[in-house]
């Protein structure tokens, strides 16, 4: 019998175990076959500090040394762009964002693309950086392995029964048993809890869709930056020679596999494309994910009120990647007894209790 069973493999529930594993013996089911499967590897894998609700922030800032000096990030940059009838939004998201207002040359010299009749308005953070996700998402596997903990795949939960003090889980066909249940279930998190007899938090999942397309117009895109319009209504990011366009979209839905649809690609790749000069002739893929949001848009991390050995992991939307290191440390610290680094306020913002 293991220590601790943490369902889903995504970024929230490898790093949490890979924590947890420091103390304790730690179990991973997931429901697919492949680890990352979901969110953690449809991820647009960028660290922006003041990315995210003040509790979001604050986890950003306590993981930026650890992914760092674990090598996973790399320069990126991210810039704002807007036309004249933008300016409102632009000099809210500036303020939000924390970024430096820039000349409409320098916003040119960033992304030659842009299109000067149509660009007014430009800021830019150098700080913005890449998360390597699948090294990240591999390590802490790996630690979690070293520490003796094991990772199960292809195994969808079905059941979930407290009897005696443990949590007996059904997933595939067979059957884990532990004192303490770890729910990082991304989308599935509200019906992991109502099958474990918890009440749902009402997490709900959002559909972000991706396209990717050749780079516009033979260009190296390789030292562009991000580049957001106004409320953030779209984005593009380079990706391995391509560019990644996004419109966005956070359509409320239920748990599934996701799939972008054709009519959300459309709209955001022609707001994408009223800003630059190079018009996009193909797609050479797209895909979704789901980013699932409490109803404060903040992480849920901690014991469940009504059952202390049920421990909430999830509602990370879509800040996983970058918020991970200190968010899995701070589930670990929760769940081993040991006291945290992040201050009581922030602490009292991630806490299921809020919800209740």
């Amino acid at each position: 019998m293991t220590d601790i069973l943490v369902i889903g493999g995504g970024i929230a529930g490898l790093s949490a175990a890979a924590r947890l594993s420091e103390g304790a013996r730690v179990t991973v089911i997931e429901a697919e076959t492949a680890l990352g499967y979901h969110a953690s590897g449809r991820s647009a894998a960028l660290i922006e500090q003041n990315y995210g609700a003040p509790s979001v922030q604050a986890l950003n800032r306590a993981s930026v040394d650890f992914l760092q000096d674990g090598g996973y990030l790399s320069p990126r940059g991210l810039m704002i762009i807007a036309q004249a009838h933008e300016r409102a939004a632009y000099e809210q998201d500036i303020a939000t964002l924390g970024t430096t207002p820039i000349t409409k040359d320098e916003a040119c010299a960033f992304v030659p693309v842009l299109n000067r009749a149509k660009l007014a308005f430009a800021a830019y953070h150098e700080d913005a950086q890449d998360i390597d996700t699948d090294l990240l998402l591999q390590d802490f596997a790996r630690t979690l392995r070293q520490n003796g903990g094991t990772v199960i795949t292809g195994s969808r939960v079905n059941a979930i029964v407290r009897e005696k003090r443990c949590w007996h889980v059904s997933a595939g066909d067979r059957t884990e048993v532990a004192p303490t249940l770890v729910n990082a279930a991304g989308a599935w998190a509200d019906q992991v809890a109502e099958m474990a007899g918890v009440a749902p938090l009402n997490i709900v999942p959002h559909r972000r869709s991706m396209a990717r397309i050749p780079a516009p117009g033979g260009h190296d895109v390789s030292s562009w930056p991000m580049f957001f319009g106004v409320n953030e209504t779209w984005y593009a990011k380079p990706d391995a020679g391509h560019l990644l366009v996004s419109p966005a979209d956070e359509d409320p839905v239920a748990p599934h596999d996701a799939w972008a649809e054709d009519l959300t690609l459309a709209q955001g790749l022609a707001l994408y494309e009223e800003m630059v000069t190079e018009p996009v002739t193909r797609l050479q893929s797209s895909w979704a994910g789901l980013r699932s949001f409490a109803p404060d848009r903040s992480l849920v991390l901690g014991r469940e009120p009504a059952m202390p050995d049920f421990i909430w992991c999830a509602a990370q939307g879509g800040y996983g990647m970058q918020t991970a290191p200190a968010a899995s440390r701070l589930l670990a610290d929760i769940v081993l007894g040991r006291s945290s680094e992040l201050d009581a306020e922030t602490r009292a913002a991630l806490t299921p209790d809020r919800l209740r």
